[in-house]
């Protein structure tokens, strides 16, 4: 691990300026995801500002309803939230569905979010990577893709998105909350949060250097029936071949957010609103423009026969 610099931030807007003030400086909170990098050399900060201590770690209600989540608040604390079980049962449940129980007891809401691909090529320095060395190619392209994304790709990357919480968040329509370097506040709403690769795949979130994740919002509570299923190679600690968060209505609307099918949650609200003309129907316009490789091409039926075996029995609950 290359040798670094370390110190403890004591406000949001003092961490913001620490890692504003020198382009190879990280946040760390749980570390779950950046440790591992570093290790590998894949990420090689100069400086780490600790934002442990910045007391972000708290759930609260907010006027006209709704919650705020601490960017600190660990995944186990997120899941088990009576208010979170209780309003946002699909939050609760895909983070369950992720990682283990140790690491759910050390990750954090804003680490989640800005975790990293689980891409093999991205992992192996040997190989090359867009994400790692903009222009230098993306290994996976002809290669082993089975895991890797089959939509909202491009020639540069076919990387994937890990996260499960992120795809619950999406599905709830969450705003992201930040605070930058200069203390100005901002909201981002998750849809604009992740970015699609293009040509720029190492661009992956909407965060300049140096702004801060201070909390994720949930709007008031959607009701609805609430799922998260999740397609795996085993039964824990494996991350989603295809993931739905889904959100059903009695009247018949519905929200669809899928995982483990794109470089961000992936979502299409105008395939929502054919949910009168059955799940066949949604699906094909949610993954119109899908381009899967020789060994992922069976995420496609995989995630339609996930989409109608979950909303045949939303829709008669």
């Amino acid at each position: 691990m290359k040798a670094f610099t370390f110190e403890r931030a004591r406000t949001p807007a003092e961490a913001a300026a620490a890692v504003a003030g020198r382009p190879d400086a990280k946040f760390i909170a749980g570390g779950t995801n950046l440790l591992d990098l570093m290790k590998l050399k894949i990420e090689a900060p100069g400086h780490i500002v600790d934002v442990n201590a910045l007391g972000l770690d708290r759930i609260e209600p907010v006027d006209g309803g709704g919650l705020r989540v601490g960017a600190l608040v660990r995944n186990a604390d997120l899941a088990s939230d009576v208010r979170v079980r209780k309003d946002y049962p699909v939050l609760s449940r895909a983070l369950l569905a992720g990682a283990s129980g140790q690491l759910r007891n050390r990750a954090t809401t804003a680490g989640n979010l800005l975790q990293r691909t689980r891409c093999p090529y991205f992992y192996d320095t040997a190989q090359p990577c867009n994400k790692r060395q903009p222009g230098s190619g993306c290994s996976a392209i002809g290669g082993v893709a089975r895991s890797l994304a089959i939509i909202g790709t491009s020639q540069a990357c076919i990387a994937s998105h890990p996260s499960d919480m992120a795809v619950a968040m999406r599905v709830l329509d969450a705003q992201v909350e930040t605070v930058k370097p200069d203390g100005q506040v901002r909201r981002i709403p998750i849809a604009d949060f992740h970015k699609l690769p293009g040509d720029t795949p190492h661009v992956e979130h909407a965060l300049a250097h140096g702004e801060l994740i201070t909390s994720v919002l949930l709007p008031p509570p959607a009701g609805g029936t609430q799922v998260y299923r999740k397609v795996r190679d085993r039964a824990s600690y494996a991350f989603a071949l295809v993931s739905l968060a889904a959100i059903v209505q009695r009247d018949g609307s519905a929200r669809l957010a899928f995982g483990g099918v794109a470089p961000r949650p992936w979502r299409v609200e105008a395939a929502e609103g054919q949910l009168s003309r059955g799940a066949h129907t949604i699906f094909g316009q949610a993954f119109k423009g899908a381009a899967p490789q020789q060994d992922n091409a069976f995420k496609l039926k995989l995630a339609e026969r996930l989409l109608v075996d979950t909303l045949q029995p939303t829709r008669s609950a």
